[in-house]
């Protein structure tokens, strides 16, 4: 059907002929409501005269509708016309031409290929992490626009177009008319992943291969597979590997032929399991320009604690030195050190004149933070009278917003008690509970708050109206300069620093700028509000500066070894920083010796597990060493050397030792797989809707089944019980309430409900008991052996505490204190695991070290 101009479907108006593809005419239109510009899509007719279809291409569109990313089409709304019932789509409308286009005078620059390219698959990692595969995806369906940014077309809708048919049949495949090629089944098989031309299920993986095509013919200016018949085709795509791309262009690095090859895989086991980890890769081919840091004008001082917890700390020197001997360039960034003392740094602001900087900090073995004023021109720092306040934001007028940071709730998630106070410490006013971080707007009438009642985060702007809720967390808010939109990082995992840089404007709609980073802390915006500048990794926690514009464009400001944290921008454009060392580890403490262990292996070691008979400890490593999807590891307890048993976070060894149940991280949603501690290969669970936590799991003493908590999309936490030889995952509390532990005799779990006590649930069913002796801010972490107490620890608190709870009385007795030798830097230490004859215990612990700088010259 051809419509003509001023035809009217709802409140739009037909403006002129696009164009038309495999999925329908496309037409100019104009939004009579919002006066906008926009691209409607008409379908073809056959989605109205299937009432199924009809219904999946309905669901599938509002599934695209959710994508808010800079390099996807958005998608505004979705009708069908009342008189001739076609079904429409209301598309974003882009000026440039498709990627087909720009490939018709052959291959492009690696340099230009490298910027699309991570512009597809930061589009394609937003995709999926909302759970929509592409399945189409090919150059007719990328847009490259006037001004460079490349856009993904018809997500969601693709998967419609060819659901009718199998792919091996060819007779619903979109096809593709050009040159002297009319009708042949090339333009769409071509770039089909070999599951796709099986007729096998597609997920995130299929979309990797056809991207790795695309990637091909880019750098090469030729399809990687091609024959004289779709037969062929499929073939090649089957079976061959596609030519060197040296025969067609010598100018390809080795590094970039690696990705394409990896992408190419014709397993999708061995291919890329993210676009997260392609984008990490580009990254790293595309980040070499980037500025380096230069000397500060002043010599700085490194000090090595002498502790075996502090030692961690030396790293911290490391920055000082190489700043040091790096050659010195009068248009290079400069540095200013500010503070001379050990211990973290938590967050600092300029004052409104920016001859000031007030800072948060635990300096010299304190376990509360404290408030500090500094000035550029001396060394000394001023003690302010408010006590366990961490400094949030800093209005014009010069008042403070400062949280107390009193709930721990998980990872880097801590809550407390927000409060006013002015700059000169003297005394503050409670203004709201349950606040994570805080920002002012820029006139000081309005507060942008992480508000987290119960757990669940939100942002409101301004207190009390909710514009965005997560699942997932969220940090340092910050306010643009014009007070429209505000700035954040949404973090999909609770408590985990993995995240995106998100804006959300004042209506409640978000946009993802740039997403996949690994460790992600410290945001600001720039003084003209153009970027926002923040810190992340895209692997470990080694955190370089880079600045992204609310369109999306992304760039590298500052890279350097170690990790750096934003903290402000000044007015006038100097940057506050923090140099920060951090790790994570666990001490043990065994029967057979007098002093505590360090079993830590690398810099993040985290999750003990303690085997049933207490000889061995499998853990998880994070941070650069564990890989962007962690790594478990397994060691005996006589500090013998750890082994890597497989990706993703350690969660239960098995009653016979002889296999490992884990968490996958890298997939969404979060799936198990058991890892043999000895000969074998991992076992994988089948992919579903349940995303499963990383912080409890058990076998139960029959090892055939598992219990674990977890959450079905959109719904709270509970517990699960699952069967290792199949089946589907069987609820076992209610919504709300999580599993703690697993008694020794598997027939009960300790749970606790959001904000609530514990309670001993059967797992037979049935109704639950409540537990007393037990505290809500108690740490569960092992069951006496004749089941009738339950160990709890303290956290965050030192000393570290662990006290027996007698499950009938409610009775409550110390059990153990412990206190490391040097406690500073030390950011968290709490138990982690008790054996059931209480004779061996892990704790972990938090270790911080930072010095804040003041960097001019930045750009």
């Amino acid at each position: 059907m051809t419509l003509i101009p001023g035809t009217r479907l709802g409140p739009y108006e037909i403006v002129a002929a696009i164009g038309a593809g495999g999925m329908g005419e496309v037409y100019r239109a104009k939004d009579s409501r919002l006066g906008r510009d926009v691209a409607i899509k008409v379908l073809p007719a056959s989605f109205s005269e299937d009432a199924e279809r009809l219904r999946r291409f309905e669901q599938e569109a509002k599934a695209a509708g959710v994508l808010n990313h800079p390099n996807v089409t958005a998608v505004y709304d979705i009708g069908t016309d009342p008189s001739e019932g076609f079904p429409y789509v209301v598309q974003e409308l882009l000026e440039g031409e498709t990627l087909r286009s720009v490939l018709a005078d052959g291959k492009l620059p690696a340099r230009k290929t490298v910027d699309y390219s991570l512009q597809i698959v930061r589009g394609l990692a937003a995709a999926h992490e909302k759970g929509i595969v592409h399945r189409d995806l090919k150059p007719e369906n990328i847009f490259v626009t006037n001004d460079g940014r490349v856009k993904i077309l018809d997500f969601g809708l693709a998967k419609l177009m060819q659901a009718e048919g199998s792919a091996s049949s060819g007779t619903n495949l979109p096809t593709e008319t050009r040159g002297t090629e009319p009708g042949v089944v090339m333009g769409t098989l071509g770039y089909m992943s070999p599951e796709q031309v099986r007729g096998k299920p597609a997920d995130a993986r299929s979309d990797i291969f056809s991207f790795g095509a695309i990637l091909y013919e880019m750098l090469s200016g030729k399809r990687p597979f091609q024959g004289d018949s779709a037969a062929d085709t499929m073939s090649s795509i089957l079976r061959e590997d596609p030519p060197d791309l040296s025969l067609t262009n010598q100018s390809v690095s080795p590094g970039l032929e690696r990705i394409v090859r990896h992408c190419l895989e014709k397993n999708p086991q061995q291919r890329f399991h993210s676009a997260h980890d392609v984008a990490f890769d580009l990254e790293a081919l595309s980040g070499s320009s980037a500025p380096r840091l230069q000397p500060p004008r002043m010599r700085l001082r490194a000090r090595i604690p002498s502790s075996l917890v502090a030692a961690g700390c030396v790293a911290a020197g490391l920055l000082a030195g190489w700043l040091i001997w790096r050659p010195h360039s009068e248009s290079s960034p400069t540095f200013h050190r500010l503070t001379f003392r050990r211990g973290p740094v938590w967050n600092a602001r300029f004052s409104p004149d920016g001859g000031s900087i007030i800072y948060s900090a635990s300096w010299d073995g304190a376990q509360k933070p404290e408030l500090f004023s500094t000035r550029l021109e001396s060394p000394e720092s001023l003690q302010l009278s408010l006590a366990n306040k961490w400094l949030t934001g800093i209005s014009r007028s010069g008042e403070m917003l400062v949280v107390q940071p009193d709930n721990y709730l998980s990872g880097y998630c801590i809550i407390g008690n927000l409060s006013q106070a002015p700059l000169s410490g003297t005394a503050s006013r409670v203004l709201l509970e349950d606040v994570g971080a805080a920002d002012w707007s820029p006139d000081g009438a309005s507060i942008a708050v992480v508000h987290a009642p119960q757990g669940r985060y939100r942002l409101e702007f301004p207190v009390g109206k909710v514009l965005y809720e997560t699942a997932g967390w969220i940090s340092y808010p910050r306010v643009s300069p014009k007070g429209d939109a505000i700035a954040f990082f949404d973090h999909s995992v609770f408590g985990d620093d993995r995240g995106s840089v998100a804006v959300m404007d004042l209506a409640g709609k978000k946009t993802i700028l740039s997403a996949g980073w690994e460790s992600a802390q410290g945001l600001a915006w720039s003084p003209s509000g153009k970027e926002i500048w923040f810190t992340a990794s895209r692997s470990g926690t080694s955190r370089g500066l880079y600045a992204v514009t609310p369109a999306g464009r992304e760039r590298p400001v500052l890279v350097a070894p170690g990790s750096v944290t934003l903290q402000d921008i000044s007015r006038d454009g100097r940057v506050l920083l923090a140099e920060t060392n951090m790790r994570l580890g666990f001490f043990g403490l065994s029967p057979a010796e007098t002093k505590e262990r360090d079993l830590s292996n690398f810099e993040w070691s985290w999750g003990a597990r303690l085997s049933d008979d207490a000889k061995t400890v499998v853990f998880t490593e994070q941070g650069e060493a564990g890989g962007p999807g962690y790594s478990v590891y397994q060691r005996p307890l006589d500090g013998s050397a750890a082994v890597r048993l497989g990706e993703g976070a350690g969660l239960a060894i098995s009653p016979d030792g002889k296999w490992v149940l884990a968490g996958r991280v890298r997939t969404s949603p979060t799936t198990l797989v058991l890892l043999p501690t000895g000969a074998g290969q991992p076992r994988t669970f089948p992919k579903d809707s349940i995303d499963r936590d990383i912080d409890f799991g058990a076998f139960l003493p029959d090892g055939k089944t598992i219990a674990y908590s977890a959450h079905e999309r959109g719904k709270p936490m509970r517990a699960f019980l699952q069967d290792l030889e199949g089946g589907a995952a069987r609820p076992v509390t209610p919504e709300g309430v999580v599993a703690r532990l697993l008694s020794p005799d598997g027939k009960f779990l300790l749970t606790q409900a959001e904000g609530h006590g514990f309670a001993l649930a059967p797992i037979g069913g049935g109704p639950s008991t409540p537990a007393r002796g037990f505290d809500p801010t108690d740490h569960a972490v092992g069951w006496t052996a004749d089941g009738r107490s339950v160990f709890v620890g303290t956290d965050r608190v030192l000393p570290a505490r662990i006290f027996r709870v007698e499950l009938e009385t409610g009775g409550r007795e110390l059990w153990k204190e412990f206190m490391p030798g040097d406690p500073t830097g030390i950011t968290r230490l709490g138990a982690m695991a008790v054996s059931r004859d209480g004779k061996t215990m892990l704790f972990g612990y938090g270790h911080r070290i930072a010095d804040l700088y003041v960097a001019e010259g930045l750009r």
